[in-house]
């Protein structure tokens, strides 16, 4: 069993288990009942997604210490007991059955999953992709 961070969109793997949306936004253009099928995800859970205006940072971010800033706030926000609660969660849910995490970004080292791979990570959670 184990927990997977992947970008939402791309074809799924045999083991991925339920894929959940961490995105502030639904895919534009795609009906509901066809966010499962063209492998969004299976459920939406916009909880773990940056608020938008610490979305907006991490997407301005031009270098190095911008993306520290954005990644500061982002911990911040995981740290408020709902979402320190639902990373807990997640965690431990990854040792019984195997889940995935994902957002729309293209690159992984400046997308909010980086962080949430990190911090699911340090919470002792079975990441199954080597992380």
């Amino acid at each position: 069993m184990s927990l997977r961070i992947v970008r939402l969109g791309t074809p799924r793997l045999p083991s991925e288990g339920l894929r959940i949306g961490t995105v502030r936004r639904p895919p534009r253009g795609v009906p509901k009942a066809e966010f499962a099928l063209r492998d969004w995800y299976d459920v939406w859970f916009p909880n773990l997604a940056p608020s938008a205006e610490t979305m907006k940072l991490g997407q301005a971010a031009a270098n190095a210490a911008d993306w520290n800033r954005f990644e500061r706030r982002f911990r911040s926000e995981m740290a408020g007991s709902d979402a320190a609660r639902t990373l807990d969660l997640l965690a431990a849910l990854s040792h019984q059955t195997d889940l995935s995490l994902g957002c729309y970004c293209e690159d992984e080292s400046r997308c909010h999953r980086a962080v949430l791979r990190a911090l699911l990570a340090e919470r002792g959670a079975d990441m199954g992709d080597g992380a």
